[in-house]
């Protein structure tokens, strides 16, 4: 496949995501299609997923076209190295010729070939407050990737960053939302216990937050429960 048509497939593979990532997909669809199209448009990509890293090193093995990638991401996690560890922390693509011979991560490499592993690439696609994470792409041969697949590759690092910083921000959402219906029903319920108007009702909220040190949306959820006594 030339340059130029590899380019060309992944216009319209990128206009295909985008169509297919329309709500209703949920984030967890938008990756797996992610990690399929990786596959699909990547010669060397045998196989192909994404780990996410939280606080405390917690993390995520999601969208692998097989088993291997997830396995590989455990390993990483239990020698506390590995590609897709540091590109997800710190590096933007980090691409291996031949785990043979790489001497940054020489735990996980001797794993990685044990397995069949020869060579790697893996891009940084999300970085947050909380969350870093990279897409990993693994062959079976050596030199399997160059530079054409590395901008491939960070094309589709980007759709699925987007993706799940939508699905974050979704997710904000929804707790706000759910956290002014609380204070709407524990005003409604001060208002008719106690005869106030709303904003009287609020501030009676707000002191009983300050005075007990307790967050706003607690305290009206303790009154909704409660219905009593206040």
């Amino acid at each position: 496949m030339t340059p130029s048509s590899r380019t060309h497939d992944l216009a319209e593979r990128m206009a295909e995501l985008a169509r297919a990532s329309a709500p209703p997909s949920t984030v967890n669809e938008v990756l797996d299609d992610v990690t399929d199209t990786a596959r699909e448009l990547i010669p060397g990509a045998d196989t192909v997923g994404v780990l996410l890293i939280g606080r405390g090193g917690r993390f995520e093995s999601l969208a692998g076209t097989s088993e291997l990638p997830h396995t590989l991401d455990e390993i990483q996690m239990q020698f506390g190295e590995g590609p897709c560890v540091e590109a997800a922390l710190d590096e933007s693509i980090l691409r291996t010729d031949d785990f043979r011979t790489e001497g940054r991560w020489p735990l996980y490499s001797a794993a990685a070939v044990e397995r069949g592993v020869l060579s790697g690439l893996s891009i940084k696609l999300y970085t947050a407050d909380r969350t870093a994470g990279a897409l990993n792409m693994f062959s079976f041969k050596a030199r399997a990737f160059d530079a054409d697949d590395e901008m491939i590759g960070t094309v589709l690092a980007a759709h699925a960053a987007a993706a799940l910083l939508a699905s974050r921000e979704g997710e904000q959402l929804k707790s706000a939302m759910a956290t002014r219906d609380r204070i709407g029903q524990a005003k409604g319920i001060i208002m008719e216990r106690y005869g106030v108007d709303e904003v009287r009702a609020f501030e009676m909220l707000k002191q009983l937050s300050q005075d007990s040190n307790v967050k706003l949306a607690d305290v009206a959820q303790r009154v909704i429960d409660t219905r009593s006594g206040i």
